[in-house]
């Protein structure tokens, strides 16, 4: 039944040839994305919920901020904050923003070592080249085992040395 040319994956079957694509989960038994007879998944709820409150808390803080005082007494708020804090409150996060930038760049410039340091070149990941062991007529070429280019080698290559 199934192509030669598809890739099998838990959900879904894929099909890799020409004919039409279907992304539809087999297991979905309503056919609306919902996750079967349990309703939508916690974490969809909470990105609608978060998504709404931040608009919402978006809109307050825009009318809070660019409303004449008398027009928002006129509708009968008297109680909020200073005015002063409506520039406060974003210069400070941007502030802080660009200060844990700085922070976190430094950091990666201390924790990384100097270009002479021979830990750029070996780590304890490193592996030598090893001999290849061909046992066979020569027809078949071996594949050479996975290991790190020499560093001499690499600057031959850079810096056109002819003897490789």
């Amino acid at each position: 039944m199934e192509s030669p040319h598809s890739v099998n994956s838990p959900r879904r079957i894929l099909s890799l040839s020409k004919q039409r694509v279907s992304f539809q989960d087999p297991d979905d038994k309503t056919g609306f994305g919902l996750s079967g007879e349990h309703g939508p998944k916690p974490s969809e709820v909470y990105g609608f919920v978060g998504s709404i409150t931040v608009v919402v808390a978006s809109i307050i803080f825009l009318i809070w901020a660019y409303v004449p005082e008398h027009w928002l007494h006129s509708i009968g708020i008297t109680y909020y904050p200073s005015r002063y804090w409506a520039l406060a409150v974003p210069t400070y996060v941007i502030v802080t923003i660009v200060l844990g930038l700085g922070f976190y760049i430094g950091l990666n410039f201390m924790s990384t070592p100097s270009p002479a340091s021979l830990n750029t070149i070996y780590d304890e990941h490193s592996r030598d080249p090893s001999p290849i062991n061909c046992s066979g007529d020569g027809a078949e070429n071996a594949i050479e085992p996975m290991s790190d280019i020499d560093i001499t080698r690499i600057n031959n290559i850079m810096f056109r040395d002819t003897n490789l």
